[in-house]
């Protein structure tokens, strides 16, 4: 049921309007994020895969990748079908709870994400500033607990959130102007004080994006720090090569995550349909360019996958084509 402004009343469902104001090109936009949504599902899959089947990627940098792609997994389902139903089928509605629940799995995964690179960077830093106690420090039960205590870091920050929505009794409306239920659009629908909504929410976004990013850029410059205190050019460039996945896979998840939280709070002049589309972008665009950027900047992760190609007999084809043409 839609309701507008006019009386303040407690929904039984919320009513997505996807990305506002852009409804007449809804089934053209589906057709690059039904893409990137695939392209993320085969490439994280294939990461796992490739990961799990290949006995010398069993190493920390991997198994946090894996972990990330677990993630990137969980991020990406978590928003995509709904919102490829409602751009297919106008399917708008969701029920309170389904809200809810979907809120907790964007806001807590996310959360986890940040803490998944913020492991890998302290990787990076035991790598290359302690290489010979890299694998005395990082074994699997250090990383199986890493990523334990980031999972329940994401579940403990972010399970009040729902929870004090729950308290809010009334709104305004049910229609949401977003794509998905982000805490900030929900609860700006709230007849009732949201203070104590907004003070948590900025709260747990400084710790998680303020802090981890400072915490990361700090090993990072560690590292720097040591990688060019190398004697050869050469030996400097092979530590900074291992790093730039990572840090292209941060940049990749900070900015748009960054952009979309203070456009939210402070860009009330932003066009809507760009703000969505910002919000869209850090749920869809890493688990998309993940894969694809550790595939290509990881000899080892691109060699198997070469040999995987191999096996299927895909490659071989590739050459025969060639050769006819």
């Amino acid at each position: 049921m839609l309701t507008f402004y006019n009386t303040c009343f407690s929904p039984s469902s919320f009513f997505l309007l996807a990305i506002p104001e852009l409804e007449a090109t809804h089934l053209w936009i589906s057709i690059p994020f039904c893409s990137m949504y695939i392209i993320a599902i085969l490439g994280n899959f294939t990461i796992l895969f490739i990961i799990k089947a290949e006995q010398s990627l069993h190493e920390p940098m991997y198994i946090f990748l894996c972990m990330l792609a677990v993630i990137d997994l969980v991020l990406s389902t978590s928003t995509m079908p709904k919102l490829l139903s409602i751009f297919w089928f106008n399917t708008h509605e969701i029920n309170v709870h389904a809200c809810l629940l979907q809120m907790f799995f964007i806001h807590s995964f996310a959360t986890i994400e940040s803490g998944i690179f913020l492991a890998m960077a302290y990787d990076r830093y035991v790598a290359i500033c302690n290489p010979l106690r890299h694998k005395a420090i990082l074994t699997h039960s250090i990383i199986a607990k890493i990523g334990l205590m980031a999972v329940i870091r994401g579940v403990l920050y972010i399970a009040p959130l729902p929870l004090l929505i729950k308290c809010l009794t009334y709104f305004r409306t049910n229609v949401i102007a977003h794509s998905y239920c982000e805490h900030m659009a929900v609860v700006m629908l709230a007849c009732e004080d949201i203070t104590a909504n907004n003070l948590y929410g900025m709260t747990i976004g400084f710790l998680v994006l303020i802090g981890d990013s400072l915490c990361i850029a700090f090993s990072y410059a560690m590292i720097f720090w040591t990688v060019f205190s190398l004697s050869t050019l050469e030996a400097r460039l092979k530590s900074i090569s291992t790093c730039s996945s990572h840090i292209c896979a941060i940049l990749v998840f900070y900015i748009p995550i960054a952009v979309s939280s203070l456009t939210h709070r402070f860009g009330w002049h932003v066009a809507p349909p760009i703000h969505i589309l910002l919000a869209n972008f850090y749920l869809i665009i890493p688990p998309v360019l993940n894969p694809i950027v550790y595939a290509v900047r990881t000899k080892e992760i691109r060699r198997r996958l070469y040999k995987l190609l191999c096996s299927n007999g895909l490659v071989q084809k590739q050459h025969t084509l060639r050769k006819l043409g």
